[in-house]
């Protein structure tokens, strides 16, 4: 008898006779959904030159749903149907976060048994917070008296323009995660609705006065000298005209005192922070960490938020890192344990 063992048959994957197109059926539907997926970016190109930024939840929620349409289509009826929970979960927790938002200055009436608030407006602790940072100066007033001036200049091209990816980044970032990966995409999502529960309680118990309307004379407070409150006019400069409702419309759905913490700052953080375990270079990761320092400063040169309100926003993003980071490796040891007991 022969002891030589034949040498396998390697067979090409696009022969047509490979055994896993047995198991794996192919995908027919993959060019297609690159081509619509290229035609969306286009189409979303277009829009956001010509028609502007869509910044309330409505349209935000339109231009995601049509991606996913793209990044879905020919997927199982079972697929279609995790998407829609999710879908459902995530309009959910928007409407959850635009209630209690925009009830931080009114209190929160519960099924009208009682009401919840409304607390007192926070400005002086916030201020002398600031203050006490910076030696005693006000971090909005220097920065607007150094930098702001009646010509726009290159800076607030870049304060506008990182100020406006708040309405955008995050939501792209639950976009792709939804059409890569189902399991990140909940890992993400989890971060991201406690970050929201906890601002929202937050919202209710300390709404705050923002510098902007601190230094107005026609809100009585006269705390800071007026500044200027404009944060779309380096973007509407670089010619980017119109927004699907404009910046100011947009402002008066929301609720000014719910400042404490900063979201700006929080969603500028909590995107790069989940990424990084993806990535290997450490100078990258300290690139991607600037972007939220960038952010803070936009706010604070912008007038719209105390730098207290952008640090509290990244403790409250970091924490609920710590918290899931800590659950998944516990429930990893868990049935590491369990299988390894079943083994036995």
């Amino acid at each position: 008898m022969s002891t030589q063992q034949e040498a396998p048959t390697f067979v090409p994957l696009g022969s047509g006779r490979h055994p896993l197109r047995a198991l794996v059926p192919e995908d027919t539907f993959h060019i297609t959904r690159l081509g619509l997926l290229a035609v969306y970016l286009c189409g979303y190109l277009y829009w956001l030159n010509y028609r502007g930024v869509p910044i309330d939840r409505i349209s935000v929620a339109i231009s995601i749903a049509i991606f996913l349409v793209c990044a879905f289509i020919g997927r199982s009826l079972r697929t279609w149907a995790v998407l829609l929970a999710d879908c459902a979960l995530y309009s959910v927790m928007w409407l959850a976060y635009e209630r209690t938002r925009g009830a931080a200055d009114d209190g929160i009436h519960v099924f009208g048994w009682f009401t919840i608030g409304p607390f007192p407006r926070q400005l002086d602790v916030m201020r002398e917070i600031d203050r006490a940072m910076f030696l005693g100066n006000d971090p909005n007033v220097v920065l607007q008296d150094r930098l702001w001036q009646n010509q726009v200049r290159w800076w607030d091209w870049v304060a506008s323009t990182t100020y406006m990816t708040h309405f955008v980044l995050p939501m792209a970032a639950m976009a792709v995660l939804w059409a890569v990966s189902h399991r990140q995409w909940a890992r993400f999502i989890k971060r991201f609705a406690t970050l929201l529960l906890v601002a929202c309680v937050m919202f209710v118990l300390m709404p705050t006065v923002p510098p902007w309307m601190a230094g107005d004379p026609k809100y009585g407070y006269n705390v800071l000298p007026q500044l200027h409150h404009s944060a779309g006019r380096g973007f509407y400069d670089l010619g980017f005209r119109g927004f699907v409702k404009s910046y100011t419309k947009a402002l008066g759905n929301g609720n000014p005192v719910a400042a404490m913490p900063s979201l700006h700052s929080s969603f500028a953080l909590i995107v790069p922070l989940f990424f990084m375990q993806w990535i290997r270079r450490r100078w990258v990761k300290w690139v991607l960490l600037l972007f939220p320092v960038l952010m803070l400063t936009s706010l604070v040169y912008l007038g719209e938020h105390w730098i207290i309100d952008g640090l509290v926003g990244w403790a409250i993003t970091v924490s609920a890192f710590w918290f899931w980071d800590w659950h998944e490796a516990r429930t990893r040891t868990r049935r590491v344990a369990s299988s390894e007991a079943a083994l036995a």
